[in-house]
């Protein structure tokens, strides 16, 4: 069986990534990108499916103590035997040419037996490759798919699992460096894995330096920082939600999606923490990536795209895997991808007016798509859609996506008013004034004082907690008080807080089975709680959820407090981008707005 999710580290090379478990076992790899398919896959199944292991071959198999090096994405991991101590540090490089995973075995003390074993199964586990000897390597191809491994430890074949026993003493340092190249590709690039490390820990250093935090928070932020840069597809900029696929939502339920693509949901959170750590370089690919995979009819936008800006991503079942913990489907694509979600209008009219009031440069088409946007939503506001959540239930006036429909009107009048852009500004007012006059009269539960999930309905919804983060109603207006109050008392569970009720009859989204507290929701909640003035309140609700990361500092899209476990897709770029913006908001003890503006002083920069 796979670890607890809590259980595993990340290691990556910003095109893809790895999850390397308490135990050494390297248990999910897609090569060569995120969103290829695994080749180790035990994860989502067990060991058959494909994994990599290495650890003493006496002892206790789960390690003492593991930890990041300091300000890098390089994985120490050790064991205490009674023949000694050692530690094994993984990494990915930076990606110059093909992808690499290094694992040099170091021996701290004593002399100490350490065994190895190599199932690789492409195709998500599907596929055993025909393996032979290149010289003193080994080489593993199937179809498209080639890796090369190579060490002074030779592994040897047999009941399809390549394996190795060697002993490591104190000071010793034993190399092993996989490789990934497309078959038809004959030899393998050969890496020195002491220079890929120096090399490596410098990247990251490096970069870290760059961040402009220095609060109380800083470790957490720095960390959170490091695992978003780990999910972003360096070619393009695009951000992914999180390495993973079906990572269940509940334990042996069937809320189970695969998220290594790119939400437009995720795109003002992201830019905004992004610029407020100071990496303007990361916030302007993330603009452009977003820029470029919507450009086209706005009819056609979608709420995900591709890390490459594809906007297929059909969505089919594994079957052959059980599912991490049994959880079943194991969901390859994602068919969310052909919802209609009104909220992502407002979501790229937002981003792209923070990001011309950031002074992050753009060309006068990207107001020429906006323009297109906001023409179409004019037509199209006022329909019924799936909502933020994804619902796979009937299309509702969800109150949230209303909501952002007003800020994208909001926005695209900012833009004439502040910046001189041309467009039917009169028009564009009435609508944003309709808007906002129908939510608050279809949206809002007068008799409760709070808004509600969708018009008419009586459930909530965490996403209104967002009503005065965009700018619909200040924080003092006593509607958003009444609401905050209102999900505290509704969807607040065991200290954290629900996306919304998934245990009573009618839920929204029309699916069996229950799920974890969302953990952006919580963040939500301590922002809010911040802004109406409760610090205390805040300030101990966001040292909860610190608390919910694991050894390593990493969070999954959610927190099971019936079982005290994470669950959900791991790492979470939802989880650790409002992570960072609450952290800076508490240092700078803001009080109704959202910390400082990343755009002051930049309101007359030309794009």
């Amino acid at each position: 069986m796979s670890g607890l999710i809590e259980d595993y580290a990340l290691i990556g090379d910003m095109q893809t990534a790895a999850l390397v478990g308490r135990d050494g076992s390297i248990d999910w790899l897609c090569l060569p990108h995120f969103d290829s398919p695994a080749c180790f896959a035990a994860l989502l199944g067990d060991e058959q499916n494909g994994n990599w292991w290495m650890r003493p071959a006496n002892g206790e198999p789960r390690a003492a103590r593991r930890r990041y090096r300091q300000e890098t994405l390089i994985l120490e991991t050790e064991w205490d035997t009674p023949e000694g101590t050692v530690r094994v540090i993984d990494f990915m490089p930076p990606r110059g040419g093909a992808p690499h995973i290094v694992r040099i075995v170091e021996g701290v003390a004593g002399t100490v037996r350490m065994q190895t074993a190599l199932r690789l199964r492409f195709d998500y586990g599907n596929v055993v490759p025909w393996i032979h000897r290149s010289g003193t390597e080994l080489v593993a191809i199937a179809g498209p798919d080639a890796v090369w491994m190579s060490s002074p430890v030779p592994l040897e074949g047999h009941n399809f699992v390549h394996d190795a026993t060697f002993t490591v003493s104190a000071g010793q340092r034993v190399p092993f460096v996989m490789t990934w190249h497309p078959s038809q590709v004959e030899e393998s690039d050969h890496l020195d894995a002491e220079k890929a490390l120096s090399r490596t820990e410098r990247f990251w250093r490096q970069w870290v330096d760059q961040c402009t935090y220095e609060g109380q928070y800083r470790d957490a932020v720095v960390r959170s920082l490091i695992t978003l840069k780990a999910l972003t597809y360096r070619p393009s900029g695009g951000i992914v939600a999180a390495p993973t696929t079906s990572l269940p939502e509940e334990i042996g339920g069937v809320r189970n999606w695969d998220y290594r693509y790119c939400w437009l949901r995720d795109a003002t959170i992201t830019l905004e923490a992004l610029i407020r750590s100071g990496y303007t370089d990361e916030a302007q690919a993330w603009r452009e990536w977003l820029v470029r995979a919507v450009a086209g009819e706005p009819q056609h936008m979608q709420i995900m795209y591709g890390v490459r800006g594809e906007r297929r991503l059909a969505e089919w079942e594994a079957d052959w895997l059980p599912g991490y913990e049994n959880s079943r489907p194991v969901r390859i694509g994602n068919a969310a991808v052909g919802q209609y979600q009104l909220d992502v209008y407002g979501e790229v009219m937002d981003v792209l007016h923070l990001a011309r009031r950031s002074g992050l440069h753009g060309g006068e088409h990207v107001w020429g798509l906006q323009r297109s946007l906001v023409n179409y939503l004019e037509w199209c506001w006022d329909e019924p859609d799936e909502g933020l959540w994804e619902v796979r239930g009937p299309r509702q006036h969800f109150v949230h996506s209303k909501v952002m429909a007003w800020v994208a009107a909001d926005r695209a009048v900012r833009m004439i008013e502040d910046f001189g852009k041309e467009g039917p500004i009169e028009r564009w007012r009435a609508l944003r004034d309709t808007i906002h006059a129908e939510v608050c009269e279809y949206g809002f539960d007068s008799k409760r004082n709070t808004f509600t999930q969708y018009y008419g309905s009586k459930e909530l919804d965490a996403a209104l907690l967002l009503i005065p983060e965009v700018g619909f109603l200040p924080y003092d207006d006593p509607r958003v008080i009444g609401t905050i109050e209102a999900i505290r008392e509704d969807l607040m569970v065991d200290g954290f807080v629900m996306r919304y009720r998934t245990d009573r009859e009618g839920t929204a989204d029309h699916l069996p089975g229950d799920e974890g507290a969302f953990l952006a929701c919580s963040f939500w909640m301590a922002n809010a709680l911040l802004s109406i003035g409760r610090e205390k309140e805040a300030g101990e609700l966001f040292e909860r959820l610190l608390a919910l990361r694991n050894d390593v500092g990493l969070l999954a899209e959610e927190w099971d407090a019936k079982n005290n476990r994470q669950v959900g897709n791991f790492p979470q770029a939802f989880s650790h981008v409002p992570l960072v913006t609450t952290a800076l908001n508490l240092s700078h003890h803001n009080g109704h707005r959202r910390g400082p503006d990343p755009s002051e002083g930049a309101a007359g920069t030309e794009d």
